[in-house]
């Protein structure tokens, strides 16, 4: 499947709010493996958490695919998708 750089940003950005999602849910439910969580918190967190993994490998799969298309080496587009997401939307 062919992606535009635009793309890989949009993934990107989806990746980092659930990233910060589950960094949220960590910061008010304390860390798994240390504090026992309810059974509905246990259950948003490893939701969260399988969003942000599924999301996270759909941004590099999509990266790969990108630079096999296009030629270029995958770190060189990583970090251009990075410094994009990083960056406001209407900028």
């Amino acid at each position: 499947m062919a992606h535009t750089f635009q793309e890989l940003v949009q993934k990107q950005r989806a990746a980092d709010a659930a990233h910060a999602t589950v960094e949220e849910l960590r910061d008010a439910y304390g860390p798994p493996a240390e504090r026992g969580m309810t059974g509905a918190q246990s259950g948003t967190y490893e939701t969260a958490l399988r969003a942000w993994r599924d999301l996270a490998r759909d941004v590099q799969t999509a990266v790969s695919e990108y630079a096999k298309e296009t030629g270029r080496a995958r770190p060189e587009i990583e970090a251009e998708v990075a410094r994009a997401a990083a960056e406001p939307e209407d900028a």
